[in-house]
């Protein structure tokens, strides 16, 4: 398992529509990913978890990832959450 904390940047100016687009960054990898913030934990691959989650500028987030792409799935996640 792999796990890395991130702050959240202004992906509503960044992406069209920020929450279908997390989705399929996710849906992307094979792995399990989830999203954690104050006690909330979300499957990153839903689109209803991601948009009651709704992660937003200056928000602090725990990317956790399982299985055999994880590492990578975990730096297309931190990118798309961090605009870079």
């Amino acid at each position: 398992m792999s796990r890395k904390e991130v702050i959240v940047s202004n992906v509503s100016e960044q992406h069209d529509n920020p929450i279908a687009e997390l989705v399929q960054v996710a849906c992307g990898f094979d792995s399990e990913i989830t999203l954690e913030s104050n006690n909330r934990r979300i499957n990153a691959k839903s689109i209803m978890g991601i948009m009651a989650f709704n992660p937003s500028k200056g928000m602090t987030v725990n990317i956790v990832a399982e299985g055999s792409d994880e590492e990578e799935a975990i730096v297309a996640m931190e990118k798309f959450l961090m605009c870079e």
